[in-house]
């Protein structure tokens, strides 16, 4: 015989949970390596071909989608593991090259690698001597 311990808060706020299933935010995490930016969003449970990502101008999309492991005639004892639809939106400054982004997904995290513009890179500007300028 098993005892299980009841407690009702914990229930409502799991059933609340559940009711309110909208498309959920992917964790991400960005930063500047050398001259481009790197973009990496946590998929854990999802199959590479069911992670579409699109740029339009400076937009990138992310759309990716997790189906839960169980079948039609399976009976459900515990469902905490989020499934359906997840997509994150994001905005590319003038300094990226959106272009040239790529894309690689390893071990349920996508990383998305971005070139920045050569438009932006520092450069040298040379001085030259003054010349008279007459007033």
């Amino acid at each position: 015989m098993t005892l299980m311990r009841f407690d009702p808060f914990r229930e409502l706020d799991r059933l609340s949970e559940q009711a309110v299933r909208t498309p959920r935010a992917l964790p991400m995490e960005a930063f500047r390596r050398g001259d481009r930016c790197i973009v990496a969003l946590d998929l854990p449970g999802v199959d590479r071909k069911d992670v579409d990502v699109t740029v339009e101008r400076n937009v990138v999309m992310v759309k990716a989608r997790r189906d839960p492991l169980r079948h039609e005639n399976d009976e459900v004892l515990i469902d905490e593991r989020p499934h359906g639809e997840f997509s994150r939106q994001f905005f590319l400054g003038d300094m990226l090259a959106a272009g040239d982004l790529t894309a690689e997904f390893d071990r349920g995290v996508l990383v998305l690698t971005i070139p920045i513009a050569e438009s932006s890179k520092p450069r040298k500007i040379e001085v030259s001597e003054q010349t008279t300028i007459d007033a």
